[in-house]
């Protein structure tokens, strides 16, 4: 068997737009799982999110969670691997939010805090589908441990930050995009690269044995590390342009062609 493990992003990848895994890809995977394929989701989603969807698929091995600043265990809640963005981007973010009135998330023991209720938090509880706290001092949670901060904002406003943001934070942080309008911050080895690496390590494969499946800019260190990167067909251009396949959009069973592609191996 040429591959192993198969790591899937879940958002705009694993599921369509309502938000629904299809019947022909729970089967794909179920037949990929009773081969001995190690199915994991590789998401930056909460923990907590992410296991509701490994439920649906059955899976029982470590998910990748925070775009890979976090992997544990289902079983036990076991933690694997685990990176924090240091505390002092962390208050850097913060005071920035505040200066510019920005939206900011952050995330502690996969409990998601913000300072207010608002439109933007309640549409990101809706599509991870977690519930929220409201912290008004959001100053005095920056010294515990947090896997990511985002900041929700319209798309060009966010890619005119990372410029400045990068210059200030340097290299204590990774940042990337998962949506549009999602700019993300992580430890610099809190991407789905290195957790990728890792759990591949955990399983005993090696890299060129592992697929990993994606759509947006925080899948491009998966697709990277991956002996086969997959890009979704809605997948953004930067991702298209590194992937080493391109299968069908998230509402045209991309990832059920993939898994019947080079697991199955039905399509030829």
């Amino acid at each position: 068997m040429k591959y192993k493990m198969l790591a899937i992003d879940v958002d705009d990848t694993l599921i369509d737009d309502q938000k629904r895994i299809s019947a022909n890809t729970r089967q794909a995977l179920a037949e990929a799982l009773s081969m001995g394929v190690k199915v994991t989701l590789a998401t930056g989603r909460m923990h907590a999110s992410a296991k509701q969807i490994a439920a649906q698929l059955k899976l029982n091995v470590p998910l990748i969670s925070y775009q890979g600043a976090l992997i544990k265990n289902l079983e036990d809640d076991t933690v694997l691997y685990e990176r924090h963005v240091p505390k002092e981007a962390v208050q850097h973010l913060f005071e920035y939010a505040e200066r510019h009135r920005l939206h900011i998330q952050a995330y502690v023991d996969d409990e998601l805090y913000v300072k207010e209720d608002n439109e933007k938090i309640q549409a990101y509880s809706r599509l991870s589908d977690v519930p929220y706290r409201i912290e008004p001092d959001l100053g005095k949670l920056s010294s515990l441990p947090m896997p990511k901060v985002i900041i929700i904002d319209e798309p060009d406003k966010l890619d005119a930050m990372v410029p400045e943001l990068a210059n200030q934070l340097g290299d204590q942080v990774h940042i990337t995009k998962s949506k549009p309008n999602f700019l993300e911050f992580m430890h610099k080895e809190g991407t789905k690269g290195h957790a990728v690496a890792y759990l591949a390590e955990h399983f005993g494969c090696t890299l060129s044995e592992v697929i990993g499946i994606g759509d947006s800019w925080n899948d491009k260190e998966m697709l990277e590390v991956a002996g086969l990167g997959v890009a979704m067909g809605n997948a953004v251009e930067p991702l298209k342009e590194i992937a080493d396949f391109i299968t069908r959009t998230n509402n045209e069973d991309g990832v059920c062609h993939v898994v019947e592609t080079f697991i199955l191996e039905r399509n030829g």
